[in-house]
């Protein structure tokens, strides 16, 4: 089965499942990111943007990362008027660098990907090298079992930890 195969199946899964059933996780990689104080851009930016769903469906597949920001506005409860939730986490040598941010206006021009972003928790350094982004579900809020709430409840975790000793 090609990987084109793969994905068209499991998009078939997807539709016919219950859609409020599944709830898709989006992951974008990219190649190094800059932030200019309000737009974010993941530079070399994946072609496909990976998608997933936890139980009972675990659905996966590769929707191209321009059908991605194409259907941005797309559907009552869409990014476009519920901006989601994401996890960028960023490689610099031997550091790892996680900030949560809300998305919101993307630009898709060439493999340069750009987001409006307002920053919820850590700090956006002016560019970093290879970054993965982790976007939660379409209007979802930042629940304990979502990427950001996981982060951010692990930040709370160790703050509390290191203030204790």
């Amino acid at each position: 089965m090609t990987r084109l195969d793969q994905t068209d199946e499991a998009m078939d899964n997807m539709a016919s499942a219950d859609p409020k059933e599944i709830e898709a996780l989006y992951v974008q990689n990219a190649a190094s990111t800059s932030f200019d104080g309000q737009r974010l851009t993941l530079s070399g930016v994946g072609t496909t943007t990976l998608l997933f769903s936890d139980r009972p469906d675990r659905v996966t597949a590769h929707l191209p990362t321009t059908e991605f920001v194409d259907g941005w506005g797309d559907g009552d409860d869409s990014f476009a008027s519920n901006p989601p939730n994401a996890v960028l986490s960023s490689f610099d040598g031997d550091e790892v660098n996680d900030v949560v941010v809300v998305l919101s206006e993307p630009v898709l021009k060439g493999s340069d990907l750009s987001y409006l972003v307002t920053i919820t928790d850590g700090e956006l350094a002016a560019s970093s090298a290879e970054s993965s982004m982790f976007i939660d579900s379409i209007g979802r809020p930042m629940s304990a079992g979502s990427v950001a709430g996981v982060h951010r409840r692990g930040r709370r975790r160790t703050r509390r930890r290191v203030g204790r000793r």
